[in-house]
């Protein structure tokens, strides 16, 4: 494994409020607000005695923030409150047609923390969300940021979906291991990925059992890409985790695990 020590100036940032903007809620069974670097989903019948849990969504290479309005009906359309930040520019992208990604660099790595970071407070100062129930998911490269952001403010996130998307080797992700290892993970894979295969996947599992994270592991007859069964498992998933966490689960009066 390729590790070397992360820069120091590379510190998880404090969660800032993030800056005024005009949001326009669409009309229609659920609500979606969106901006020039993020777009928020809001459940069916959304009730804000309620506290949801929150999912922040990272798209691909090549994608965009509004990715998450295409995803979240098949995730759920009721149980949770959902944001999604823009990615950064990529260093190859033209200036006429940039390319939106997470490029796994010390700057970028950085903007990555801060603009998902910025985006949970944007969702928290429009909707009512549980603390402790903040999970973050990605696809592709955006899951491998994802895994980043996760191990670099193990305290901000209940738990770190990835779906195809590897884990991070270089810049030393475990530095935080003590904390990291209360993180459970989320890992889909593609059987026939030539992005990330399976192979590469069983390595990213020896070394979370290394280091003595809990891992689910899933993997679907299909190439690289989302599948309406991998983000259904997403929900199931995280529905888990809020089941196992002290005190369980309550139904919300709306249908909502609680």
């Amino acid at each position: 494994m390729n590790r070397t020590d992360r820069p120091a100036s590379l510190k998880c940032p404090s969660q800032a409020v993030s800056e005024a903007t005009s949001f326009s809620i669409e009309s229609g069974l659920f609500g979606a607000a969106h901006d020039s670097s993020r777009s928020i989903f809001a459940p069916m019948h959304y009730e804000p005695r309620y506290a949801y849990p929150l999912l922040v969504w990272l798209h691909g290479t090549g994608g965009e923030e509004r990715q998450l309005m295409r995803i979240m009906p098949m995730v759920s359309m009721r149980n949770y409150v959902a944001v999604a930040p823009r990615g950064l520019i990529a260093p190859q992208s033209s200036t006429d047609r940039p390319q939106y990604g997470w490029p796994q660099s010390p700057d970028y790595i950085e903007a990555a923390e801060q603009r998902v970071l910025d985006a949970v407070e944007a969702a928290r100062q429009r909707f009512t969300i549980h603390p402790k129930r903040v999970f973050l998911a990605g696809f592709d490269c955006g899951g491998t940021m994802a895994f980043r952001v996760a191990m670099d403010c193990p305290r901000q996130f209940a738990g770190v979906l990835s779906i195809g998307g590897a884990f991070p080797r270089l810049y030393n992700p475990f530095h935080q291991l003590a904390d990291s290892r209360r993180i459970p993970v989320f890992l889909a894979i593609g059987r026939d990925s030539t992005v990330y295969p399976p192979e590469q996947a069983c390595d990213d599992l020896r070394l979370f059992h290394a280091a003595g994270m809990s891992v689910t592991l899933r993997q679907y007859p299909s190439g690289h890409q989302l599948t309406p069964q991998a983000l259904r498992d997403v929900d199931r998933w995280i529905m888990e985790q809020i089941t196992a966490a002290p005190g369980g689960v309550e139904v919300g009066r709306n249908g909502a695990a609680e």
